[in-house]
């Protein structure tokens, strides 16, 4: 290859990296202020210059350090985790099956913890079972780790992904199925509890469960990082990919595992969220025009923070007492947002 030719490649490869970096960079700031922010706004209002004093240690009103350490600031960092987790593995499912509609629950991970809180929340008047956050999550935990043992059994034996993500969905149907029938049977009073799970929730975590959400959510982040250069093979196509050395089933095994646990974990703590794995990888495309998966991680978790923070912030509705589903906040804010996006570009970045 002539060497002209050579340079503009290396230039052009250097301008990118360059205008990457900046994306991480500002990116990050943004999700800064975004979380300060977040800590901030409420229905009782702290100045920016006293929150940032209370964050670095410096007591300036007893309540104010109260509202932030005990409410908002874990309410934060369980915004950032859980967009991170749900934006991750949406990622990652859309990759293994190279499809754009694929999310982090199209194996029935969020059916399956349904279905677990069901049974507690519903069955609490058959069985003996105590209800509470800690048992909520358990359960949850429980039903989600059960579907992923099966999906890893299924995962064995089929050899192509598509039959996979047929019965992850036939499978998260069945699972729904009994739920509706837990709900008939149910006395109002459970079924209300049970639908207001449903509605999503980013309070009440304590930060004895950030001591466990926040580090499986760095793990997922790492983890996805180390994939990021096989994933890009897998993109390629099947046969590219066992020609270049790389174990299909072992490599769909592993992302399986990790969405399963990422998706997993911010159920249990925070109910089914949508709209955010699926959304939040095609927005970091479309915005920074590129399907490498090594550039393409750091970015969506980064912008699935932001924007899960961002959903936060209205379902406060700053001044007033009153706090909105999240679920509610996020299909309404994302579904226009993807569709103008899609628009603008035309089409769908392709896999």
């Amino acid at each position: 290859m002539p060497e002209p030719i050579l340079e503009v490649i290396q230039q052009t490869w250097e301008n990118r990296k360059v205008r990457w970096r900046r994306a991480v960079i500002y990116s990050t700031l943004a999700l800064i202020l975004l979380a300060l922010l977040d800590i901030i706004m409420g229905s009782i209002y702290i100045p920016p210059v006293k929150a940032i004093q209370i964050l670095l240690g410096t007591t300036v009103n007893d309540t104010w350090q109260a509202i932030i350490f005990d409410f908002r600031l874990p309410k934060t960092l369980t915004a950032m985790a859980v967009g991170v987790a749900l934006s991750l593995s949406g990622l990652q499912m859309q990759t293994l099956f190279r499809n754009p509609l694929a999310g982090p629950f199209v194996l029935g991970i969020s059916s399956g913890a349904s279905f677990g809180v069901a049974i507690l929340v519903m069955g609490s008047s058959i069985l003996p079972l105590s209800l509470g956050h800690v048992s909520i999550a358990f359960a949850a935990s429980l039903g989600s780790v059960t579907v992923l043992l099966v999906i890893l059994a299924l995962a064995k034996k089929l050899k192509d992904s598509t039959s996979l993500l047929i019965i992850g969905l036939m499978f998260g149907s069945a699972v729904t199925a009994g739920v509706s029938i837990l709900q008939y049977f149910g006395n109002p009073e459970e079924v209300q509890g049970y639908l207001f799970w449903t509605f999503g929730s980013l309070s009440g975590v304590t930060w004895t469960e950030l001591r466990i959400l926040l580090p499986v959510t760095i793990v997922g982040f790492l983890f996805t990082l180390v994939l990021s250069k096989p994933m890009n093979v897998v993109l390629l196509g099947d046969d590219y990919a066992t020609s270049s050395g790389i174990s299909l089933t072992q490599i769909r095994l592993l992302l399986i595992l990790c969405t399963s646990l990422l998706a997993g974990i911010s159920t249990a703590f925070c109910g089914p969220i949508a709209f955010v794995g699926i959304a939040v990888p095609h927005i970091a495309r479309l915005t920074f025009n590129t399907s490498n998966l090594s550039q393409l991680a750091p970015i969506v978790a980064i912008m699935g923070a932001g924007i899960m923070i961002v959903c936060d912030l209205i379902t406060q509705l700053p001044g007033f007492a009153i706090v909105i589903p999240i679920n509610a906040v996020t299909s309404l804010f994302g579904a226009p947002l993807i569709i103008w996006l899609i628009i603008r570009r035309k089409k769908m970045v392709a896999f």
